[in-house]
C-alpha cells in the first residue's frame, strides 16, 4: 500500500532515491504505533534528509506494518502517522517524498513485506527511479536482504544501545551491508560519500 503525492511523469530521466526504513530508523520504534502524536524522530533526522534532497535523492519510505492484519490499527493511523512524520520535518525544510508499506503479518508470503521488493519495485515504476543509483537505509536485516536483491547501496543504522542485537540480526540471516552506522545521520553521510 502507498501514502504519497502523486509521483511525477513517467517520462521523466532516471532518478536516483534514498529509500529508509521508518520504525528504528527515523524513529524510535514503539513497537506497533497507532498514536500520531506519540511519533518523534531520531536526532538528526531532519537535518540529514533535507541534506540528502539537496544532493538529488528522493526520500523514499518503505515500512512493514504488520499491525495492520494483526488488527492493532487501521490504515488511516498509518497515513495520521506519515502525516505527523512530515509536519515533523517540515522545520528542517525536509520530507519524505512517498510512502509504502506492507499491512501482512508474518508468514502472510506476500511480495510486499520487507525484504521482499515488490513495493520497492512499485515505487522504482512510480517515480521513475534507478535502483543502480540509489540506496537504502534501515535498522533490520531485512531491509538490508531487500536492498541486496535489488542491487541498491545498503547501509545498516544500529540505534543506540541494540548493536549486539543488530548485529546478530545479521548474521543469522547472513547479509552483509556496505555501510554500517550508530546513527541515521551518520549513515546518510557515508552513503552521500559514496555518491
Amino acid at each position: 500500500m502507498t501514502s504519497a503525492p502523486s509521483p511525477p511523469s513517467p517520462l521523466r530521466s532516471p532518478r536516483r532515491a534514498l529509500f529508509v526504513d521508518r520504525d528504528g530508523t527515523l524513529n524510535p520504534d514503539l513497537h506497533y504505533l497507532k498514536d500520531a502524536d506519540r511519533l518523534e524522530l531520531f536526532r538528526g533526522v531532519g537535518d540529514s534528509l533535507a541534506l540528502a534532497h539537496d544532493h538529488g535523492y528522493l526520500v523514499i519510505c518503505v515500512t512493514n506494518q504488520s499491525g495492520i492484519e494483526r488488527g492493532l490499527y487501521g490504515p488511516d493511523d498509518v497515513d495520521r502517522i506519515h502525516a505527523r512524520l512530515n509536519e515533523r520535518l517540515r522545520p528542517f525544510h525536509a520530507a519524505v517524498d512517498a510512502f509504502y508499506y506492507c499491512p501482512h503479518a508474518p508468514g502472510s508470503e506476500c511480495a510486499c513485506r520487507k525484504p521482499g521488493t515488490a513495493l520497492f519495485e512499485q515505487a522504482r515504476d512510480d517515480w521513475a527511479i534507478d535502483f543502480g543509483s540509489s540506496a537504502v537505509i534501515g535498522d533490520r536485516a531485512l531491509d538490508v536482504e531487500a536492498g541486496r536483491r535489488l542491487g541498491l547501496l545498503t547501509a545498516h543504522v544500529t540505534p543506540f544501545g541494540h548493536r549486539h542485537e543488530g548485529e546478530q540480526e545479521l548474521v543469522d540471516r547472513g547479509v552483509v551491508p556496505d555501510l554500517r552506522s550508530d546513527s541515521f545521520p551518520l549513515a546518510v553521510y557515508r552513503v552521500l560519500a559514496r555518491g
